[in-house]
């Protein structure tokens, strides 16, 4: 009888540990905090509202946000592990796959074409003006590059022979040098900072949207500029959290669509630009939420144009099924 006590005594020991276990597996997830970042501009702008309720404690799930200048500044903390989800330009997520050994997902869409092409001056109509000019842009070696260099080369026009691209590291950098100079200067500039050009320097011109380049070439696809990515093993470990902040994302990108001046406040309190030139901004700002089969259809018709001009723009191999998160 004694030794039956004890195996019942042992046996609902054992329940209990099992129990204890599953209890601490579970609160897991639910104690996770997700660390964030996204880029200091479009990519981020339809995040305000989820950073702004976060800050408020409104949000479903914990944040820390964290805004950062350049994709150089997010990619090593993604690698390394110490951001979870980041916005980042539409074909550096492609490297950071096959970088990483399909250790990178893409969890969806945020920002479509956004780059914009002005002169201070009178020299360029059309793509075909640019021979023997010299272009300002951002981006190298990510998105605006590739998506340029295609809708020149495309044109009949090499870069570096017949355009030359002068790189800068923010737009910032290229709006201070139109304020500094008399001379004619041309830009490719991504929102929201075409629209800061046009107010801070005078005699400014927008020639053309980008989008609208890129269309008349018959592409059967659409420029994507950002994405939202994560860590596969944060996704695999976390993934109601992974789910639940999709949900808030999609709903703060909305918001962000659907109350300008509103948003724009909140664009203007992480420090983007200012409220009065984000209202401006938004609505050119292609900012848009696209999951699932549709993320899937819209990024793989954008790389391919990419890989097939040039397979190192997406690191040399088009990404797998497994780098497309299609949720539950």
């Amino acid at each position: 009888m004694k030794m039956k006590k004890m195996k019942k005594v042992l046996a609902m020991l054992l329940v209990l540990v099992m129990g204890l276990s599953l209890a601490a597996c579970g609160s897991q997830e639910e104690d996770v905090t997700m660390r964030v970042s996204g880029l200091n501009g479009p990519t981020t702008m339809g995040m305000v509202k989820l950073i702004d309720d976060s800050n408020n404690q409104k949000a479903n799930n914990d944040y820390t946000f964290t805004i950062a200048g350049t994709a150089d500044e997010i990619t090593p903390l993604l690698v390394k592990g110490e951001l979870d989800i980041a916005a980042v330009p539409c074909n550096l997520a492609s490297v950071l796959y096959n970088n990483t050994e399909g250790q990178i997902q893409i969890l969806a869409v945020n920002t479509l074409g956004v780059l914009y092409l002005v002169e201070k001056g009178d020299s360029v109509n059309s793509i075909a003006d640019l021979a023997g000019k010299t272009i300002y842009m951002t981006g190298k070696g990510n998105t605006p590059e590739y998506t340029v260099r295609y809708i020149l080369e495309e044109n009949g026009l090499a870069v570096d022979k017949d355009v030359k691209i002068e790189w800068k590291n923010e737009a910032n950098e290229i709006v201070a040098l139109m304020q500094s100079t008399d001379e004619d200067i041309i830009a490719v500039l991504p929102q929201p900072f075409a629209t800061v050009a046009q107010t801070q320097v005078e005699g400014l011109r927008t020639i053309m949207d980008l989008n609208d380049a890129w269309d008349a070439l018959g592409v059967e696809s659409q420029i994507i500029t950002g994405v939202i990515v994560a860590r596969k093993d944060f996704v695999e470990q976390y993934p109601e959290h992974v789910n639940s902040f999709l949900e808030e994302y999609a709903a703060s990108i909305d918001y962000v669509n659907t109350n300008t001046a509103e948003a724009a406040q909140l664009v203007e309190n992480v420090g983007i630009v200012k409220a009065a030139v984000a209202e401006k901004a938004l609505p050119n700002c292609n900012i848009v939420y696209l999951g699932g089969e549709d993320m899937k259809a819209a990024v793989s018709g954008y790389l391919q144009v990419l890989y097939d001009q040039n397979p190192k723009a997406i690191g040399g191999n088009l990404p797998g099924d497994d780098f497309y998160y299609l949720g539950k």
